[in-house]
This record gives C-alpha cells, sequence and structure tokens, in this order.
C-alpha cells in the first residue's frame, strides 16, 4: 500500500490529537503543520520533530494526499475551496462550516471535483463501543426503536481544557456546534434522516457568548422521536449521554465511548468486549489508495449543519 501524505492547518487540542493519530500510522506521513498562531506552530513543530509551512499557499504548493483542516468553522469554507481546487483530498473538522451557506459551497465544491475525496472528523463512527451499538440496534437486539435521547450538561463553557477565542462565542462556538454534531452525525448514521419539531434555545444577556441551553424534539426518518437537552453552567460534573430506548431492552452511550445496555426489569451493565475497528487516519490511507473506505462526506456533513442552523436560528 502506498505511503499517504497529510498536511495539519490548525494545530489546537483537537489538532494534535489529529497529529499523535497519524504518527502511529505507518502507512501516514505528516509533510507539515501550518497555525496562523506562530507560538501555538512553533510548540507543535518542536513537540513532534515536524515541519512548520510559512503559509497556506505553502501548504498547498506540498501537494499533499490529504488537507486536515482544524481551524475554527468561519474559515472551512475557503480553506477546503482552495484545496479542492487544486485536486486536493480535504479532511475537515466538525461542523462542516460556519452555516448552511458555507457548507453548500463546500459540498458543491466536492461535487464538482470528483476526483477528490472529502471527510469529516466525527471520531465517534471509529470508536469501537459505538460501532457495536450500531450493530445491536441494526441487528434488532433491542427490539422495535421507541425513542433516542441525547443529555449534554456542562459545568462550564467553554470547558477547562478548552479555552481560546472563538469556542465561547455565539459567533462560532457553543455545545450545539461543537458536540451536538457528534451525535447528529451517529443519528444520521443509525437512523437516516433527522428533522426537528420544536426547539427552544437559550442565550446569555451578553449577546456575544454563545447559548447555554437547548431543548429540542423531533423525530427520524421512519418517525421515531428523539429528544435533545443540553444545558452548561450547571452544579455537576460533565455528562454526556446518548440513549437508544427499545422494546426490549436500551442502549446507552456515556461520556463518548462508555457503552452499557440494559434489559426489561434488570440494571444496566457496562459492555467491554468490542470487535477492533479501523481509525479515521485509516480510513484516510484506504481512500486515498482507491481502496473502499467509510468515511463521513461533506454531503453528510452538510445535513449536520442544518440542524446545527436550525437550533440556532434567532429569528
Amino acid at each position: 500500500m502506498k505511503k499517504i501524505t497529510f498536511a495539519i492547518v490548525g494545530t489546537g487540542v483537537v489538532g494534535e490529537r489529529i497529529i499523535k493519530q497519524l504518527l502511529q500510522n505507518t502507512n501516514a506521513i505528516i509533510v507539515a503543520l501550518f497555525d496562523e498562531n506562530g507560538k501555538r506552530l512553533q510548540e507543535m513543530t518542536d513537540t513532534y520533530g515536524l515541519y512548520a509551512a510559512s503559509s497556506y499557499d505553502e501548504v498547498l504548493s506540498l501537494k499533499p494526499d490529504w488537507i486536515y483542516i482544524g481551524t475554527p468553522p468561519v474559515s472551512h469554507a475557503s480553506l477546503s475551496e482552495k484545496a479542492m481546487a487544486q485536486g486536493l483530498n480535504v479532511l475537515c473538522e466538525k461542523p462542516l462550516a460556519h452555516d448552511v451557506a458555507d457548507g453548500l459551497v463546500m459540498s458543491t465544491a466536492a461535487a464538482n471535483n470528483s476526483d477528490i475525496q472529502t471527510a469529516m472528523h466525527f471520531p465517534l463512527l471509529y470508536n469501537p463501543a459505538v460501532r457495536h451499538m450500531m450493530k445491536l440496534v441494526d441487528e434488532g437486539a433491542i427490539g422495535k426503536i421507541l425513542r433516542v435521547e441525547l443529555q449534554a450538561y456542562f459545568p462550564h463553557w467553554p470547558r477547562v481544557w478548552q479555552q481560546n477565542p472563538w469556542i465561547a462565542s455565539r459567533e462560532q462556538g457553543g455545545f450545539t456546534r461543537e458536540i451536538f454534531p457528534h451525535y447528529f452525525q451517529l443519528m444520521y448514521r443509525m437512523f437516516g434522516h433527522l428533522s426537528i419539531t420544536s426547539y427552544e434555545t437559550v442565550y446569555p444577556e451578553d449577546e456575544t457568548l454563545a447559548e447555554i441551553g437547548v431543548l429540542a424534539i423531533g423525530k427520524t426518518a421512519h418517525d421515531i422521536p428523539f429528544l435533545l437537552n443540553g444545558l452548561s453552567g450547571i452544579g455537576q460534573q460533565e455528562e454526556l449521554s446518548y440513549t437508544v430506548y427499545g422494546a426490549k431492552g436500551v442502549l446507552k452511550l456515556r461520556n463518548w465511548s462508555e457503552l452499557s445496555s440494559a434489559q426489561k426489569d434488570s440494571p444496566f451493565e457496562i459492555l467491554t468486549s468490542f470487535d477492533t475497528v479501523k481509525s479515521l487516519t485509516d480510513e484516510c490511507v484506504l481512500a486515498a489508495n482507491g481502496e473502499e473506505a467509510l468515511l463521513v462526506s461533506f454531503d453528510e456533513g452538510l445535513e449536520v449543519q442544518k440542524l446545527i442552523d436550525h437550533l440556532l436560528d434567532e429569528s
């Protein structure tokens, strides 16, 4: 298998995770890092012994097989368009874009460049526990699906480890953009098209700050109801749970990777035995080698973006 080259644009906390994942992949080579934050870029190049590009144009000139875009959402469309115009594959951080309009630009540009691959960084899809959950639902292990619920509670937003100039802003940040997309994508893969029928999004008095509460109901393509409940600034530990309620059993994914199941009249039991799955970077390598790969395309990212925009519509 041919080794595949990657350039990393945006070296924040999540970008660094991608760097670490690529360094563990024997079929991947990082040819350059780039970040407009020079201090952070120097820190990452020193830490990992990688090359620092002086500009985004230099990154493009290196012609990597994949460009990872881990910058704030408002820049995703312009950076992706430039890369795709050069015939480069693009792996983009979620959410797809700043809004649906930008997302449409990205999706259309991808469609007009049929020789390239696009992918979104939705790590849940590459989590063994999550794939096991999907398999159990698909096999009918918990019976007819009656409801899906997402609960997301945060004592602090931004989270303590996630402080940066934009993550708290109403323009680009908030948990609806940062956390909900992971689960929207998972729900989309499991249950098809999603539509929100009613919602209430609560904002603080400071008009520059992101939402502090979201409560919404909706339905899947097959009319399975779902509930979304997000709240920040509360007196408890961070807690995330994605629960699928079936007539014969219930599956709960807690804090990203803890999967438990329950049957009628029985308590939840944590599941620990899962099949091995390929990582996102493994799948990118396969795709660049012309092999079948499990990737989330920009088109799928756009479906998620529509849900985000719906919940954040203040009109």
